[in-house]
């Protein structure tokens, strides 16, 4: 191991031995840093189901209040650069709780904000500290085993992406309750819960990197110039994460008008309906500790593609919709846990800043998507949102066609052979 890691408490096992002799990451640090990373998720998707009622609170537009959703994601980008890759120089338990703290004071202020340009600006403060699940995730996949890296980072991607979907139901049933302030209130209660469990659980671990915060930020742009993997996974990334947005920002919209007039509570169960997402993390690591990740990742691509043609007929039925977001969020997530198995495997001492090089792109791909998402929906309605959706899975389908003419040659080199 190349770092130096340190438990909190002797009486707490970080590995555990399996029946055939190998070791492997204890199954409750795994859960417990699942659950931590859904819970710390949840943040930028709290407000998705309730769009439409902040927008009637402050009396704006759609188009303004699809600004929350951008802003956040803004944030979380601007978290991923300059934040992120802290994780490869300071001592990762205390910088996630240090983060933890912030979120906790940021979600406080959103819940009591005066207006909804105060809103914006505080969405972009808790997608700022809400980055602490992309220290998390590629922490996880430092402790654990080459055997089983692929695997672990599915299991607590899944608690990422059970976060997303309970996020947006709770907000709903939250919302229609106590009224959409007190949303806010909950999550800022759940992560000051989280901080608790996390200051008593996770292990001490820091790289024993030598390097100035300056070069640290510098060797980002470094390893996006040498890793090929690494540029075309964040390609991927944006794409699909781009479509993920295009569909939950104006969804809301959707469904709140005619002819359905769902309120907050029903919108929210939407969520659910992505649980299959969740699932497909799990299969999708398990295919890229199998080497499989090249066929995965098209097949799920295509999958993305699909659910936007299915769901065009949403203006007046519901059922294509339901189908649309399970193949969407299955094709979404589990291209997201492929990306991540791949990059995860490039350069062990430097997963944090492989991780903001790669989630970075990622959520840029998604602000352009919620952005673009409220425009065209306030210009062309539904089936113009589901156009938009179309040329971003186009693209993605495109690019893996590329690498495979391209790219596909050089796309491992030997490690000596690496810059």
């Amino acid at each position: 191991m190349d770092a130096e890691t340190h438990l909190d408490n002797p009486h707490h096992t970080l590995y555990v031995r399996k029946p055939d002799g190998t070791s492997a990451l204890s199954p409750k640090i795994v859960f417990i840093m699942a659950v931590a990373c859904g819970v710390s998720v949840a943040n930028l998707y709290w407000s998705q189901p309730l769009l439409d009622t902040i927008a009637n609170a402050f009396h704006t537009g759609t188009a303004t209040a699809g600004l929350i959703v951008t802003f956040t994601q803004i944030g979380y980008a601007i978290g991923l650069v300059f934040i992120v890759p802290l994780g490869d120089l300071l001592e990762r338990k205390r910088l996630i709780i240090s983060i933890s703290i912030l979120v906790f004071v940021s979600l406080v202020i959103a819940a009591a904000s005066p207006s909804i340009h105060f809103f914006i600006a505080a969405s972009l403060v808790v997608g700022v500290t809400s980055v602490v699940v992309q220290i998390l995730v590629p922490f996880a996949a430092t402790l654990a085993g080459d055997h089983e890296r692929g695997t672990v980072v599915g299991k607590v991607m899944s608690g990422t992406l059970l976060g997303i979907l309970f996020a947006r139901t709770l907000a709903g049933l939250i919302s229609e309750l106590a009224g959409w302030r007190a949303v806010f209130g909950f999550a800022a209660f759940l992560i000051l819960v989280l901080t608790i469990v996390l200051s008593i659980f996770l292990p001490k671990y820091k790289h024993s990197l030598d390097m100035s915060y300056p070069k640290l930020l510098s060797s980002v742009g470094n390893l996006v110039k040498t890793e090929k993997i690494l540029r075309m996974r964040a390609v991927y990334g944006a794409l699909v994460f781009a479509d993920f947005s295009v569909l939950w920002t104006s969804l809301t919209f959707l469904l709140a008008g005619s002819p359905y007039h769902f309120s907050d509570a029903v919108i929210g169960l939407f969520g659910l309906v992505g649980a299959a997402g969740a699932l497909t993390a799990n299969i999708a690591g398990r295919l890229a500790d199998k080497g499989l990740a090249n066929r995965t990742t098209i097949t799920l691509l295509g999958l993305n593609l699909i659910s936007f043609f299915l769901m065009i007929p949403g203006t007046t039925h519901v059922l294509p919709i339901i189908i649309g977001i399970l193949l969407l969020d299955a094709g979404v997530q589990g291209t997201h846990i492929t990306n991540q198995s791949e990059i995860y495997r490039l350069r062990p001492e430097a997963r944090s800043r492989l991780t903001t090089a790669y989630m970075t792109s990622y959520f840029t791909g998604g602000a352009i998507g919620s952005a673009t998402s409220a425009a065209v929906y306030s210009s062309d309605g539904w089936v113009g949102v589901c156009i938009l959706g179309i040329a971003y899975a186009a693209i993605a389908v495109v690019f893996w066609v590329l690498e495979q003419l391209v790219f596909n040659r050089t796309r491992r080199l030997p490690d000596n052979a690496r810059a």
